[in-house]
Formats: structure tokens, sequence, C-alpha cells
């Protein structure tokens, strides 16, 4: 499900959760236990890629509809534990986007600090209201604080090349695909210079309004969302994208 490797004290984690690195229950609940056992070692700063040509395809919607209000009550509060470990992890993490960045791919792009992206024709977007679903208040805050438009990101919902991306905000550096994991460890070692210490309290500070919304308004939103995510219309919704998109 992941692939560890060390580099000059970076770690770096590729996904490789199937075909496309599909967030489901078990890759959530992995990936969290990752980005918490990262934060607890020695490593200076973490790398996070994925495999050939995708970074992450988002959420696995076929799951999601087969599994209905059921799984959705599961797999939200996963999801939410996933991307709260990521937003305090307080060391660099650099994301090495080598491929489709899609949904909660581009989520978990958004929170890393720094967002290189291979050339090619990868894409990144949230297209979760395409989808039918509405955001969780982390996941939109998230993608709020680094997007130059953040209501064309989450609203219109649609993927971006490249060069796109790089002026909406969603990377912040375009790299040849070889050369791509090499120049995130460049950059996350450059990072890892600054004392720790410096670093996480920087970090932290910049995440201080996000952290602010989710106290004022994350119970009430989220419980909403849940809501949303298990009624009848949002399923039947879900089930139409998959068969519009991926014919099952």
């Amino acid at each position: 499900m992941f692939e560890r490797e060390e580099r000059d004290g970076i770690r770096i984690l590729r996904m490789a959760h199937g075909k496309a690195s599909a967030l489901d229950l078990e890759f959530l609940g992995g990936l969290a236990d990752e980005l918490e056992a990262a934060a607890a070692s020695d490593d200076r700063a973490l790398v996070l890629t994925g495999r050939g040509t995708i970074f992450s395809a988002g959420v696995d919607l076929v799951r999601l509809r087969d599994g209905g209000a059921a799984y959705v009550r599961e797999f939200l509060p996963a999801l939410d534990r996933a991307f709260g470990a990521l937003v305090a992890f307080e060391k660099p993490v650099v994301a090495a986007v080598n491929g489709h960045a899609i949904a909660g791919g581009c989520v978990i792009a958004c929170a890393s600090d720094r967002r290189l992206m291979a050339r090619g024709k990868g894409r990144i977007g949230a297209p979760e209201l395409r989808v039918g679903v509405p955001f969780p208040l982390l996941a939109l805050e998230i993608v709020r604080r680094v997007a130059t438009r953040p209501d064309e990101v989450a609203l219109w919902g649609g993927t971006w090349t490249p060069d796109d991306a790089l002026a909406r905000g969603l990377a912040d550096e375009l790299v040849d695909a070889p050369e791509l994991l090499e120049r995130a460890v460049e950059q996350a070692l450059e990072l890892a210079r600054v004392p720790a210490r410096s670093y996480a309290l920087t970090k932290r500070a910049l995440h201080q309004p996000l952290r602010d919304n989710l106290a004022r308004h994350g119970e009430e939103h989220d419980r909403e969302v849940l809501e949303a995510w298990s009624s009848d219309e949002v399923l039947a919704a879900i089930g139409d994208y998959v068969k519009r998109t991926l014919g099952k």
C-alpha cells in the first residue's frame, strides 16, 4: 500500500495502493498511520509521491457507491483523520505530483508545503461537486489555503493541466518527470535546513486560521456533510457519475 525510502534524512513515502491509490478505508487508515510514524521519527522532512503516472485518483467511488450510507459513516471520519494528520505534520512536506491528482489526491497535494508537478498529461483538480458530494470542511480549507481562486477550483470542479495548475496555485513548480523525485528531495533538504522548531512554529501559525474555522464551524458543517453523502440523492449522483465516467 505504501513504499518507503530514506535519502539523507528525508523520508520518501510512495502511495502504491492498487492502480490509482484511490482513497478507501484501508488506504486512509494506512496514510494516517504512516504520517504519524513519520512525525514521530528522526526524519527531517517528508516527500509524498505516487506510482507510475498517477499521484492519487481520489475517493474510490465504486466502493463508496456499493457500500452506501453504512460505508460513508466509516469513510468520512477516516478521510478527516488522514487529512488532519497531514495538516498536523509540522516537518516540511513536499508533494512530488507524478501524474493525476484528482479530488482527494488534489487535497493531499494542497496540504503539502510545496507542490512539484510533473510536466505532461497529468491533471489536478477537485471535482467533488461534479461527482455530487459536498466538501468536508477540512478538505475545503486545505484547498482554500493554497488556491489563487478557491471558488473556481471548488465550485467549477475542473481538472487542470500542469501549466493551468501552476497559474491556480495548485502547483508551485513544474519539473520534467524523470527529475521530479530528485527535485522534490532537493527542496525537502532545503526546507529541512531550517531549525526544526522554527519551521514547526511558523507552519503551525500559518495553519491557525484553518484550525480556528474548523473549531467554529467544523462539527456542524461535517454533520450536514455526513447527512448529504449518506442521502439517497447524493448516493444516486455518485452512481450516475461512476456509470458515466467509468462505465461501471
